[in-house]
């Protein structure tokens, strides 16, 4: 019996002839010019992302914001005192931040612990950071700072003595404790000692092994896993959370700028949205905020690429939508993000730029209006922002939506509408089976040449609903948008960007899946998918150039699909070949072009029998690349294609 995976793909069981199939690849002539940033990568704040994910604060609820204001917290003491612990909300003086924990410490010693993000992640061996915001006016209040294992073991210990403080300052002390085990489930705790009172706010701890070692920084082993792919650019901050529940919900990139403790904290919409996945304590704090998104797409070497809200908030959701004379405020973030990223450090946000640390502008060429917005709703508010954005920033290129899929009367009308409008590019998103990535793969090729552009600005097989979390990560799934993806580069002149979402899930605390790379409190791994994204992300090349089989495109003759590409700057053809068909196949390409090739190159190879192979935390690259080398001689080369598998094959040219 076939399983569902091979009827997922459209596979059939006969045995195709293995007689060698003659590719014939046209290397001198480009057809289409790749652009450098046309594999990227689409971040948002979703299955714990941002917080308890890539943002590397390990207390929860630090700033006592929530909802719940005590959520994520527990205080232990051997006798009640009404009283000792109060949460404290002064609205009128810091609206950002308005609560703060009052501690009045006169009887016995008493434990505040806070769980984390499903536990908190620590390394023996490593410092950990700690920082509080506090008043104390009369000194006395001693703190134990201790770092415990799931067990109760305390793994990492210090002491503080608060300072006095004046009046109604607030100061920051900080401590350093250092792990003596390693727990991926520990918590974090504070016993206070001594007698007298003290306000408290902002409690925080970050480990020292932040990227690129930055006080309140990042999660160093999740940067580099989109590091290494070298994405051409970095799609921000959404998704969902760009439009909110509501318009009070949506995110407004202002509010994540500047003191960490200024910025105003919001409730994650996906805290609620699925109720067989409820996250109540999902937050977000902006920690990682719109100056963090630039500087971590700088880092890379990425292309920032900011989505904005258009005055619409989720039309699946409330659908409520800001009156079109007052899409002023919303039309003005706009702008002002331009002039935050790219402005002379005289202008205004130019100047709030330098302040933060970074004077050299960030050279902002894109931007998104609207995620996943549709209807003349959306059409109408597009056009103002259009009309504003153009003509002060005319070089800047907008991203539209069509909607959410990509087909259908939604799609049709906007599709249509911003094709007659000249958009710069046209969003197209799809989460489909996997033999609909099959059926598409020839998608673009009929698309008009020289008009707007595409953006496939998130993608993603997704296999039997039946199936959950990590486990919808599979080889059927990842080979299919591999196949699906040499479409996108044959046609890279109409393609110009693309990216896989979600991009980031956390294994305790996911409320989507399949996802390209998933996290626990102290590891990472990459998925099927993650590779062929880095596949094709590292292997872009320069020029699309043509590879056929009969004179046609190879779009799934024999479960084959196949794209090639030369790159100028390394002097190399580079070859991506899918074989989705559960045969083995033999494959002869013909070089037909002047230029000579060297003895030696090398196919990366993704290969597995099995098309419900995972990747896991055990055995992260059960579907992995595998180079290996070849003998080349002439212009001819002989390949044999694995079962399932995925092709890059490298061939340097003579200087």
């Amino acid at each position: 019996m076939l399983s569902y995976s091979a009827i997922g793909l459209g596979f059939s069981n006969a045995s195709f002839a293995q007689t060698a199939k003659t590719f014939i690849v046209k290397t001198d002539k480009s057809i289409a010019k790749v652009e450098p940033n046309m594999w990227g990568v689409f971040f948002e704040d979703i299955n714990f992302g941002a917080d308890g994910g890539i943002y590397a604060e390990l207390i929860k609820n630090r700033s006592f914001e929530f909802a719940k204001p005590l959520m994520g917290w527990s205080v232990h003491r051997n006798r009640q005192k009404e009283g000792e612990v109060l949460v404290v909300n002064r609205k009128e003086v810091n609206e950002a931040n308005p609560r703060y924990l009052q501690v009045q410490r006169q009887t016995d010693d008493f434990e505040l612990i806070n769980e984390g993000f499903k536990g908190i992640g620590v390394k023996k061996g490593l410092r950990y950071d700690f920082s509080m915001m506090y008043r104390q006016a009369i000194p006395g209040v001693k703190m134990v700072l201790l770092l415990k294992a799931a067990n109760n073991k305390v793994i990492a210990q210090t002491e503080l003595t608060p300072l006095q403080t004046t009046g109604n300052n607030w100061q920051k002390q900080t401590a350093s404790l250092t792990a003596t085990e390693t727990d991926p489930k520990a918590k974090f705790s504070i016993i206070f000692q001594g007698k007298g009172n003290i306000d408290l706010d902002m409690i925080s701890l970050f480990p020292q092994d932040t990227w690129k070692n930055r006080p309140q920084g990042l999660r160093a082993d999740m940067v580099q896993m989109l590091a290494d792919m070298k994405p051409g650019f970095i799609r921000f901050p959404g998704g969902c959370i760009v439009e909110g529940m509501d318009l009070a919900n949506r995110y407004q990139w202002k509010n994540t700028i500047g003191p960490i403790e200024s910025r105003k904290m919001l409730m994650n919409r996906w805290n609620v949205e699925f109720a067989h996945r409820p996250a109540p304590d999902y937050y977000q704090t902006f920690g990682l905020g719109f100056f963090e998104y630039f500087q971590l797409a700088e880092d890379i070497g990425s292309d920032a690429l900011p989505i904005l809200n258009c005055g619409m908030a989720c039309q699946y959701n409330t659908g409520e939508v800001a009156a079109l004379d007052e899409l002023d405020p919303y039309v003005q973030d706009a702008l002002d993000l331009i002039e935050f990223a790219n402005g002379d450090i005289n202008t205004k946000w130019g100047k709030k730029r330098a302040e933060l640390g970074h004077p050299k502008p960030f050279n902002l060429k894109m931007m998104g209006i609207g995620n996943e917005n549709w209807g003349p709703q959306y059409l109408e508010r597009l056009a103002i922002f259009t009309k504003a954005i153009k003509a002060k920033y005319p070089e800047i290129k907008l991203i539209n939506s069509s909607g959410t899929g990509p087909d259908g009367d939604r799609f049709e009308l906007l599709n249509t509408a911003l094709r007659t409008a000249n958009a710069d590019f046209i969003d197209e998103h799809y989460y489909k089976p996997a033999d609909w990535f099959l059926k598409n793969a020839g998608r673009y090729d009929s698309y008009p040449r020289n008009e707007s552009k595409v953006f496939v600005g998130e993608y993603a097989v997704h296999a039997d609903s039946k199936i959950i979390g990590s486990n919808r990560n599979n080889w059927e799934s990842a080979l299919a948008a591999a196949a699906l993806m040499t479409g996108l580069e044959r046609n890279a002149d109409v393609v110009q960007m693309a990216s896989y979402a979600p991009l980031f899930a956390h294994v305790d605390a996911w409320q989507w899946a399949p996802d390209m790379i998933w996290v626990d409190n102290l590891k990472v791994y990459g998925t099927p998918d993650y590779y062929v994204q880095k596949l094709f992300s590292t292997n872009k090349g320069t020029d699309v150039v043509a590879i056929t089989n009969d004179a046609k495109n190879i779009i799934g003759q024999d479960g084959l699909y196949a794209s090639a590409v030369t790159d100028k700057a390394t002097n190399e053809l580079i070859i991506k070949i899918a074989n989705t068909a559960n045969q083995t196949q033999t494959i002869d390409l013909a070089l037909d072009g002047k230029k000579k090739i060297k003895s030696k190159g090398f196919i990366d190879e993704l290969e597995n029998s099995n098309l419900n192979q995972l990747n896991s935390f055990d055995a992260p690259q059960a579907v992995g690349p595998k180079r290996i080398e070849l003998s080349l001689k002439g212009k001819k080369l002989n390949l044999v294609l694995k079962p399932y598998s995925f092709n890059v094959i490298r061939i340097p040219f003579n200087s």
